[in-house]
């Protein structure tokens, strides 16, 4: 098992075992591994992530429930919830925000469930109604600064659908500029200038049966 979690571009993996992947990682000269979680440890690499030539950092242990809630005692936690949503002709919904593709998703508002939050999340965004929740895809962390705090955002992505044409409107007040069905085989577009953890739950997505 493991949780990958993204420092700009830049991964960290939380695991239990050392995965085929995770060990081609670790040859990589730039590469940061360490089998503890004493809080030094973790503080070490918080620190060499901020090097330029930084590659990936992984700590294993074996118990990873035990190791991640060590490792995001570093942080202030965020939850948020979106959606990958196909249309009938199997077109999915992107966003484009901030110069970068992206899928709709946001904030969990208090006592919501992360279901609801994604589906209100999608219909906010984008003005698309009447969605079909099929299945939970699986979950993204990625940290960032804000107001001086380190921030993880724990993303929870749920897969929907929806039937017949919808008009799109972009949320604007949220620095949405464009909202857009886009064709399965134009996908390398919008993922060629996207986020890590977007292109990484695509894949999940595209990768389950």
């Amino acid at each position: 098992m493991q949780i990958k979690i993204y420092f700009g571009e830049k991964p960290v993996y939380l695991c239990d075992e050392l995965s085929p992947q995770l060990q081609e990682i670790m040859h990589h000269p730039e590469a940061v591994y360490i089998d503890e979680f004493s809080t030094p440890a973790i503080n070490s690499l918080l620190h060499e992530i901020k090097k330029e030539n930084f590659h990936a950092g992984i700590i294993k242990a074996d118990d990873l429930d035990a190791l991640k809630k060590s490792f995001f005692k570093h942080f202030k936690l965020i939850e948020a919830a979106g959606g990958i949503v196909q249309n009938d002709n199997k077109d999915i919904l992107f966003i484009f925000r901030r110069g970068k593709w992206d899928l709709p998703k946001g904030k969990l508002e208090p006592k919501e469930n992360t279901e609801t939050a994604a589906a209100r999340e999608v219909e906010e965004e984008t003005g698309v109604k009447n969605l079909k929740l099929k299945k939970k895809i699986g979950e993204t962390y990625h940290t960032y600064d804000e107001y001086g705090k380190h921030i993880l955002k724990i993303s929870h992505w749920y897969y929907f659908t929806c039937g017949g044409y919808q008009k799109l409107h972009p949320q604007t007040e949220e620095d949405i500029t464009d909202t857009r069905w886009i064709k399965t085989k134009d996908i390398k577009e919008p993922m060629s200038n996207t986020y890590e953890n977007i292109k990484d739950i695509m894949s999940r997505f595209f990768d389950e049966p």
